[in-house]
């Protein structure tokens, strides 16, 4: 009954004289705080109460006044070091506060006064107490709110309190921020930081969302069986169930089968970014990429599932991407080779020139067993002796063959080790293809993990190069997509050749358990999506940020999160089986070799028929001069 003839008396007048101190219990109370850069008072004081705070207040902050009927908040970007005072006994105030909304929770720090409580003749502190809890039970006062009000104990001396409920749906309560008494303000509270002190929520139920694509899935949540199958969802199922233990709360799950698209048909978001945007769940139990279209409707607070997925291959063999018989040396050996064959051959025909005019033996320059004094076929034989032929001619002279001796003993060494590299290149694995554009330009075939996320993230790409993979190698012309089972692409894999874009964790965990120990070396990746690891997503603006955030950090920290991806997560396999067992010489191998015989055998059936072509005009030209009385011109069959 008293209470209601407070309430009464409220209505009737805004011109009750505040009592003196109140000015300066606001003063100390954002001394304490700190925070505020800005002072708003929406009220409807007349102009001595007004002027009271203002010489308090403004020396310290910068303080201005509204009249109660304001329709919308000062914004600005400093809108969150705001601090706004309003009264209960101003008519419009229950209206200014209900149209508030999310901002009682956010941004904003409130005060909320009734300014005939703070007056000689209060009613007792129960009384004021419970008409706070009373007048503001419709309101969103939730967990992460800052809601101050002062209750008048005694001339001199009062309480400052704030007034909060777990979530929605739950009681209000009040805890005592600190006691004003005589101008000193003594703080009570234990912790300063709110999200810590109000960390216990009493039991409240949160609701989570999680993606499950295989309904197997519900029944190997913490048993780590099938540990392939939704990982990321199994991983932060065990993380969300500690993090609820944490806060003192309880969890009600919803299952989706997809993380969440925007449908542009519909013009809104399914999956589980649709019940996050929806507000029909608080928590996101399974992470999610960061994307610039996300941002906007839901919040990212940690990242809890360090994963990715990537093309993984196995290396082709260095033959499928480079030229192995140009690879044994270095540019510059093989111009010093290409000089040595110039300079033997150069020195040889000056040998055996030399050779020819010092001969008494005339007849010998026509013996087939010794060289000639010619460019050609000096060349001739040092290409062979390059090539380890030997030759069917040479010199007599004893420099002439001393020429010959070391040249064909540098050029023997040469080519044993041309040949030992050759073969060593054989067997060794490709290191060329290290970025997408690489993978592109390569001969291998592509295939993606099917999952809702790879068909999206795919034919959605907008980059060129993520482009053309999708439209070249994940697309085909007749309409189907390279769009395959986990096992299917892992053994694809393991047969050679083939890019498989997977989850790193899941297709190791296979590759792992499938392959033998010599297949497991070799194994690179190449990222694909241009997104950096999943993080755990909650409503936006929630009032439960701060709770989830501090909550994840502490599983971090305390090593809960590591253990739970440690077990649920493969690591890449080491190579063990020494390199991998022998591998035959192909076709690709020995491409160029078969291309220098082709084309080789091609300009000499050319060479042919132009000689032979040659030959013919040329005895043509003989017959018509042998028919014209000119004498006949020898030459040589």
């Amino acid at each position: 009954m008293m209470l209601d003839n407070w309430r009464v008396c409220g209505l009737i007048g805004t011109s009750i004289a505040l009592d003196q101190s109140v000015p300066s219990v606001l003063l100390d109370l954002l001394k304490t705080i700190r925070y505020p850069l800005k002072v708003t008072i929406m009220t409807c004081w007349e102009e001595p109460t007004r002027k009271q705070f203002f010489d308090t207040l403004n020396d310290w902050y910068l303080t201005s006044f509204t009249d109660d009927h304001i329709s919308q908040f000062p914004a600005d970007i400093n809108d969150h070091q705001t601090f706004l005072v309003v009264d209960l006994s101003c008519s419009n105030t229950m209206e200014l506060l209900k149209s508030a909304g999310q901002l009682l929770y956010i941004k904003y720090r409130w005060l909320i006064l009734r300014s005939d409580f703070l007056v000689d003749g209060h009613p007792d502190e129960d009384t004021q107490i419970q008409f706070f809890l009373e007048s503001l039970d419709d309101l969103p006062l939730l967990v992460s709110s800052e809601i101050f009000f002062f209750v008048k104990r005694g001339t001199g001396h009062f309480s400052i309190n704030q007034i909060f409920r777990s979530g929605v749906g739950s009681s209000l309560m009040v805890e005592l921020f600190g006691t004003w008494i005589n101008g000193s303000l003594i703080e009570e509270r234990d912790l300063t930081v709110t999200s810590v002190r109000r960390l216990n929520l009493h039991g409240h139920t949160l609701r989570a969302s999680m993606v499950v694509t295989n309904p197997e899935t519900l029944q190997h949540l913490t048993d780590y069986k099938e540990k392939h199958i939704d990982t990321i969802t199994k991983v932060n199922y065990v993380l969300t169930n500690n993090l609820i233990h944490y806060m003192g709360a309880r969890v009600n799950y919803s299952v989706v089968s997809s993380w969440g698209y925007y449908n542009t048909s519909t013009k809104r978001w399914d999956g589980m970014i649709g019940e996050l945007s929806h507000q029909t769940a608080d928590l996101g139990a399974s992470p999610l990429f960061f994307t610039s279209d996300r941002i906007a409707v839901i919040e990212y607070v940690a990242m809890t599932s360090a994963t990715r997925s990537k093309f993984i291959f196995r290396s082709p063999k260095l033959s499928y991407t480079e030229n192995v018989f140009l690879l044994p040396f270095d540019d510059l050996v093989w111009i010093c080779i290409a000089a040595v064959i110039l300079l033997a051959s150069g020195l040889l025909v000056v040998t055996v020139l030399a050779e020819v005019r010092i001969s008494f033996v005339q007849e010998d320059l026509h013996d087939a067993t010794l060289l000639q004094p010619t460019f050609r076929d000096t060349l001739l034989m040092t290409y062979g002796a390059t090539c380890q032929q030997g030759s069917s001619s040479l010199p007599r002279s004893f420099s002439a063959r001393t020429i010959t001796l070391i040249t064909f003993t540098v050029l023997m060494f040469l080519y044993g080790c041309y040949s030992a590299n050759i073969v060593a290149l054989l067997q060794s694995p490709s290191t060329k293809i290290r970025t997408l554009e690489d993978l592109l330009a390569s001969r291998l075939k592509f295939g993606a993990h099917d999952t809702v996320f790879n068909r999206y993230y795919f034919s959605h790409a907008m980059e060129p190069t993520r482009q053309a993979i999708y439209e070249r190698k994940i697309r085909q012309p007749s309409g189907s997509e390279n769009f395959i089972p986990l096992e299917q692409g892992i053994d694809q894999i393991r047969q050679g050749l083939y890019a498989f874009h997977v989850e790193q964790g899941v297709g190791y965990k296979v590759i792992s358990e499938t392959y033998q120990e010599d297949e497991k070396c070799g194994l690179q990746e190449i990222q694909y999506l241009q997104v950096i690891d999943p993080y755990y997503a909650i409503q936006k603006n929630s009032s439960f940020k701060e709770h989830v955030k501090i909550g994840l950090f502490r599983l971090n920290e305390h090593g809960i999160q590591y253990r739970e991806n440690a077990n649920l997560y493969t690591k890449k396999p080491k190579c063990t089986g020494g390199g991998g067992k022998f591998v035959p010489v192909s076709l690709v191998d020995t491409e160029p070799a078969i291309l220098v015989i082709v084309w080789g055998a091609g300009l000499s059936a050319l060479l042919f028929v132009v000689e032979m072509i040659w030959v013919q005009i040329f005895k043509r030209f003989v017959y018509w001069k042998d028919t014209r009385g000119v004498p006949r011109i020898a030459y040589a069959n």
